[in-house]
């Protein structure tokens, strides 16, 4: 799909003009105005008051340095950033990631995305995203504590339960949760919901943890039953070995498939007698280990060095939940070879936009991260309103609450598609309905 709007070109041409050097957040930009195309020409009322001007920029990029001091006394410096992407209909809502890869265009992209997704969710959020290269991987407790406290001394003068709500991301957990809100806390002397995935003990919502894979896999299952389809009894492969994943694997089990892989950034496993879920939550959540030592205690499974391979693995239903751009054009192509007809993604952007048009060329039903993925930031925002109302809630009244709002993205999601032309696009039908509700929140409030 190609963008034929003679305004919606112009704007392209300058947002590439103005970010020559960030190519995901321009690969995202694209692919969201060619899938909003028709709301634009339905609407140029957005155009006169200048609502996709302001929508591709992101109204506030923060970038700063990290530094922080290692066991051996060594100074180490690395890049921090905070993209507060949209404010139209609510606070800066998105999660922040400590990884290598972590780059201005990454934060930027994401921030971006954040912004449809959080809107997809129908709760007062707006979007932003934030991070560093920083790679917690084989660090201390100690030198982690040490880099969060110096991250929150920057970033605290940009956030606030009204302002900016960050939550975690690829590298942030508990742990450093809990780092960061200490060192806002003791900077500002303020004990209020500035960030979420919290522990229990200090303002946290039950089943955050599991939410982003719960609510996947709820997702998934009205995507499914749509199609006269369910998990039940459905062979599954999940990427990732973090939260999303785990409890992705632990919701499709509970909702009758077999999942049968799961890999990290090392290699990836493969057990066709089921995975042993209880077995990679050891590893994983208790020893931060590798996922190739499943095999230690699983000689039957097979264990194979690097990702991509994980993807030849026949199933019927796959989500990919590690990281962006881990679906290439050649795994959607050897997946449908393989008999997949769902795929539905648990991480930001895991499918290469060839790898997208690919799978809906052939049928397969497709799951868009900002539809399929927003049980995460959906219960960091339910947190929001149990902390501003002093409130803790059961796992069952937020589970209840997640599930509700995830059948809803869905159902939300197929009428905008399917009101514009595109039945069946659940990527285009996402685009369109995020957009609008944000759109509508913009032109209401003018110029701002």
């Amino acid at each position: 799909m190609a963008l034929k709007n003679a305004y919606l070109i112009d704007l392209m041409n300058r947002v590439e003009a103005r970010n020559p050097n960030d190519k995901q957040f321009l690969i995202t930009v694209r692919s969201v105005l060619e899938s909003i195309e028709p709301v634009v020409e339905k609407h140029p009322e957005y155009v006169k008051a200048g609502v996709l001007e302001l929508f591709v920029e992101q109204e506030r990029v923060i970038k700063f340095r990290v530094p922080w001091i290692d066991d051996a006394g060594n100074v180490h410096v690395n890049r921090g950033y905070r993209v507060q992407g949209n404010s139209a209909i609510g606070p800066y809502k998105g999660g922040l990631r400590l990884h290598p890869s972590v780059t201005e265009d990454t934060v930027k992209f994401l921030a971006f995305e954040q912004t449809l997704k959080n809107s997809l969710t129908g709760l007062p959020i707006g979007g932003g995203k934030g991070g560093s290269d920083f790679d917690p991987k084989g660090k201390s407790d100690f030198e982690v504590m040490r880099f969060c406290q110096s991250f929150m001394t920057e970033l605290y003068k940009y956030i606030g339960a009204d302002v900016d709500v960050p939550a975690g991301d690829i590298g942030v957990g508990a742990r450093e949760i809990g780092y960061l809100y200490g060192q806002y806390k003791r900077i500002t002397g303020l004990y209020e919901g500035v960030l979420t995935g919290k522990g229990l003990s200090y303002g946290g919502s039950l089943v955050r943890t599991q939410a982003t894979g719960y609510g996947l896999c709820y997702f998934t299952e009205e995507m499914l039953n749509a199609a006269g389809k369910s998990f039940k009894g459905q062979t599954v492969v999940v990427s990732g070995a973090g939260n999303v994943a785990i409890y992705a694997n632990e919701k499709a089990t509970q909702l009758g498939a077999k999942v049968v892989a799961m890999c990290d950034s090392n290699g990836y496993i493969y057990d066709k007698n089921g995975i042993d879920l209880a077995c990679v939550k050891q590893i994983k959540e208790v020893r931060r280990g590798r996922i190739k030592e499943y095999i230690d205690v699983h000689p039957e499974a097979e264990y194979h060095e690097g990702c991509s391979g994980i993807w030849t693995i026949p199933c019927d239903i796959a989500l990919p939940c590690a990281t962006q751009n881990e679906l290439s054009l050649e795994s959607c192509k050897a997946l449908v070879a393989n008999g997949c007809y769902c795929v539905s993604e648990g991480a930001n952007m895991p499918t290469v936009i060839e790898g997208i048009e690919y799978l809906q060329s052939k049928g397969v039903l497709f799951g868009p991260a900002k539809a399929a993925n927003a049980g995460g930031v959906a219960t960091s925002a339910l947190e929001m309103s149990q902390n501003s109302e002093r409130l803790s809630w059961t796992a069952e009244e937020v589970d209840a609450k997640l599930k509700g709002i995830m059948v809803n993205i869905y159902h939300n999601v197929e009428s905008a598609a399917k009101e514009y032309g595109m039945e069946g696009n659940f990527e285009a039908g996402a685009n369109i309905a995020g957009f609008l509700k944000v759109a509508n929140a913009m032109y209401a409030q003018g110029v701002v």
